[in-house]
């Protein structure tokens, strides 16, 4: 647990990295990768050579005898939502940092790059229940609040239910929103399944394949109706001991969210492809599941640098179809 001293300073640090990040690295490519999607009725006027015939306002025109056209404007102000995975999974971490760390740095970026583009954010925390919920607005007290909030929460619950969050999303946001989804997806894992660590790689020493293994997820349909409502994100955030196992021996590990502890052979090469395997299976059908939802979906690991990632995906939306 932090102190207090600690947190100011780690939200110092995280609003100075985040800030010059946003005004070096972010200024044009948030700006454009999100820009208005909606159009919101300006005015009516004199219908000229070339205007849409469908924008035509009857009324107006039957009224004075004339043809008169509608006119339409961008939606500039945004409202980017932050979905963040705070279960007990998040707490691990190999290399460099913890997926929690990683999670935390990349919502602060998003964040000061939402308000300075003059867009309200917002966030809701969850694990297998909603764990926070900090309604969206603007400026640099809210977002720094935003961070505090990121930094202390204690979840009550360690297991995940993204289904949970996509539908509290849905029920308590109503305008159209930017939406960033940040979790490893290990949701709902059955006993034995992996969860973010080598637990429940094997139950038994002698043991070459991953129990219960469970490649679905459980969010397909709340996420195909928030996808049709908002612009949605996910990040698949992931650590590299997620993938693969180091051959270190009989090993016993803890499985975060369940609380069940297994011996684990990681000298067995069955138990180590196994292992690899169900993570590259889950991979993939997170993929499909975001893609059939017309979602687009990130892949970050832990070590990597997230920046160029992030700008890659900024440009890339950008680019005409």
């Amino acid at each position: 647990m932090l102190t207090t001293p600690e947190i100011l300073k780690k939200v110092h640090e995280l609003e100075i990295k985040s800030k010059r990040l946003t005004r070096h690295l972010f200024t044009g490519e948030y700006h454009s990768a999100f820009k208005g999607r909606g159009m919101s009725f300006r005015e009516v006027r004199e219908y000229a050579a070339g205007d849409d015939i469908r924008f035509i306002d009857w009324n107006v025109s039957a009224r004075f005898n004339h043809p008169f056209s509608k006119l339409f404007e961008e939606e500039r102000e945004l409202t980017v939502m932050l979905l963040v995975d705070v279960s007990a999974s998040s707490l691990f971490g190999t290399v460099h940092a913890r997926k929690k760390d990683l999670i935390t740095e990349i919502c602060s970026v998003l964040a000061f790059s939402a308000i300075n583009n003059n867009d309200k954010v917002g966030m809701i925390m969850f694990s297998d229940k909603i764990e926070g919920y900090i309604p969206p607005k603007k400026g640099r007290d809210h977002v720094l609040y935003i961070v505090r909030q990121l930094l202390t929460t204690e979840p009550r619950q360690k297991g995940t239910s993204v289904n949970e969050a996509i539908k509290f999303l849905t029920r308590s946001i109503r305008q159209k929103s930017i939406v960033f989804l940040l979790s490893d997806f290990a949701e709902g894992a059955e006993p034995g399944a992996a969860t973010g660590s080598a637990a429940g790689a094997a139950r038994e020493p002698s043991a070459s394949r991953i129990p219960g293994q469970d490649h679905s997820v459980r969010f397909e349909e709340a996420l195909r109706v928030a996808g049709k409502k908002h612009d949605m994100i996910g990040i698949k955030v992931y650590d590299k001991m997620d993938m693969q196992l180091p051959d270190i021996g009989m090993i016993e590990a803890e499985d975060a969210e369940t609380g069940g502890r297994y011996w684990v052979d990681t000298s067995d090469y069955l138990v180590r492809t196994a292992y690899q395997q169900y993570f590259f299976d889950h991979t993939e059908h997170c993929k499909s599941v975001f893609s059939k939802a017309g979602c687009d979906l990130l892949h970050l690991r832990t070590d990597e640098d997230y920046v160029k990632i992030l700008q890659r995906f900024f440009v890339g939306r950008n680019r005409p179809a």
